[in-house]
């Protein structure tokens, strides 16, 4: 087959390239993106904890408590807890679409949960920053 100029248009004008992606299709893309994260995080969460509770006495969960609770990995728990909003939110929507509640606002409804995911996200960001920045809250 020759390639001209009007075949490669075509096949970039197909719904399943991504920049024809409409809103529902990102979401139910991200969706699936957040939800594979999120298993590999359990996963290599349950292997981790498993793993630094062979020490005696603690002496390896202390450990690693102790290097988890660097300000990177309090910064990758933004990300997680970024994954689990969306995750969260995206399924509600998903869930009320299926009782038929905001089929017709699709797109409002999404960005409406988006919304809220960014606005608990800045909380979570507010509550950690202090960790990150190594100057935990000081409690009277």
């Amino acid at each position: 087959m020759i390639r001209t100029a009007k075949t490669r248009e075509r096949n970039l004008n197909t719904p399943l390239w991504p920049a024809n992606y409409r809103t529902g299709m990102w979401a139910w893309t991200f969706h699936r993106i957040s939800g594979l994260a999120l298993s590999g995080y359990l996963i290599m969460h349950i292997i981790v904890i498993s793993s630094s509770t062979a020490g005696s006495q603690g002496v390896n969960f202390d450990k690693l408590l102790s290097q988890l609770t660097q300000p990177f990995f309090l910064a990758l728990d933004l990300l997680l807890w970024a994954a689990v909003l969306y995750h969260t939110l995206n399924g509600i929507r998903v869930l009320l679409f299926d009782a038929g509640i905001g089929v017709r606002n699709q797109k409002v409804v999404f960005w409406g949960f988006m919304a809220v995911a960014v606005l608990a996200w800045i909380a979570g960001l507010v509550l950690i920053f202090p960790f990150i920045m190594g100057r935990p809250p000081v409690r009277a």
